[in-house]
């Protein structure tokens, strides 16, 4: 009798604090989600991404700011039509930018082309075929496809 006791006169207090933990616990988790979406968010938000706005419309992203999000974002909504949108507008990423190309990869494949470009001003590479021919190790390695193989 004395649990019963214990319970008829605690019981109502340990749901309580049983309730209380689980809020805890549940609203603590939403938020970590949460933040994870926006991380998510933050990353894939790079120009080239097609985006939908909180007021339903769809555009490719020009211009973000990930880390100041005070400044605004421009977004093309069609050809050449750019608007100027509160960063925080991005609802969310439609088709995130595949293969996007950051400034640093953008400088290296200019030098690189340079390279290529001198190359063939002086006469070290006559063309794209060439460079093929010359990277394989043996004249067997020839591809089926290769286009400057002699027809039968």
């Amino acid at each position: 009798m004395d649990i019963a006791r214990f319970f008829a006169d605690y019981g109502l207090i340990i749901l309580l604090i049983g309730l209380l933990v689980f809020m805890f616990y549940s609203s603590r988790r939403r938020m970590q989600k949460q933040k994870a979406e926006l991380e998510k968010k933050a990353r894939e938000t790079v120009p080239g991404a097609e985006v939908l706005l909180q007021g339903g419309l769809y555009g490719t992203i020009v211009d973000y700011d990930g880390e100041d999000l005070d400044k605004p974002a421009l977004v093309e909504i069609a050809p050449g039509v750019v608007i100027k949108v509160h960063s925080q507008a991005v609802l969310r990423i439609v088709d995130p930018a595949q293969g996007a190309v950051t400034e640093d990869e953008f400088i290296e494949a200019e030098e690189t082309e340079a390279e290529y470009v001198a190359g063939v001003a002086d006469g070290d590479i006559t063309s794209i075929s060439d460079d093929k021919r010359s990277t394989r190790s043996h004249p067997t390695d020839v591809e089926p496809t290769d286009k400057d193989r002699p027809q039968a």
